[in-house]
């Protein structure tokens, strides 16, 4: 990487970009909240339309079933998801000495579990029931704590190596492995029965919400 000085601050476009961002994702985050916590009809039922034949798929397809329970519960989960974020806080407090922006990845993944725990708990929504399921899941249902865990730490992630600018080809790779995983995390949990759609949608919107702001955040400290 050719860095720029330790700790050194964001970019101007990048502290913009983050907060026309972080504006839009809120108001789209608090939007599909109200609609869920409400129980609107048709968004209910559309939920139910597709976990209905996602079960069913899930069901008849026993072994990519199986393929996403090792991608679900080994390869995306959260604690998977964690590890990484923790190792990369090691290194840029051993390697490159960047004490700030160590701390500041730490307590944003932090936040973001806490913001997580806090919604299931305040919106207390049912996981599908199936009379045959291919999986479980514990806790509440919204939001899916798989798809906003990876959003948060993958986003980040990118945020870091655009930010001590990497080089383009190691960006793309990272980028294709990062929308994978995010958008493979949330596919998984919704083939396996253990979440309604918008629990994943939920996730995606609030976990890039938690990135837009720790964007700002490191850029305000640092100016």
């Amino acid at each position: 990487m050719h860095s720029p000085p330790l700790d050194a601050p964001s970019r101007p476009q990048d502290q913009r970009t983050a907060l026309r961002s972080a504006g839009a994702l809120t108001v789209c985050s608090v939007l599909l909240l109200t609609l869920v916590a409400v129980r609107w009809h048709p968004l209910i039922g559309l939920d139910e339309d597709i976990a209905a034949t996602t079960h069913r798929w899930a069901v008849d397809e026993s072994g990519l079933t199986q393929t996403f329970r090792i991608l679900t519960d080994w390869v995306w989960d959260p604690w998977t998801m964690r590890l990484l974020c923790t190792v990369v806080a090691l290194w840029l407090m051993w390697r490159r000495q960047a004490w700030w922006t160590a701390l500041w990845l730490g307590i944003t993944c932090l936040l973001g579990t806490l913001l997580q725990q806090g919604l299931k708990a305040a919106v207390d929504r049912p996981r599908p029931v199936w009379p045959d399921p291919v999986d479980s899941a514990h806790f509440a249902a919204y939001p899916s704590g798989h798809a906003m865990t990876a959003t948060v730490v993958c986003g980040l992630l990118l945020w870091l190596l655009h930010h001590y600018d990497a080089g383009r080809r190691v960006f793309r790779t990272a980028l294709a492995v990062s929308v994978l995983s995010v958008v493979g995390v949330g596919l998984t949990r919704i083939w396996l029965g253990v979440h309604w759609t918008t629990d994943v949608v939920g996730g995606w919107l609030l976990g890039l919400l938690v990135v837009a702001v720790a964007v700002l955040v490191h850029g305000r400290r640092n100016t």
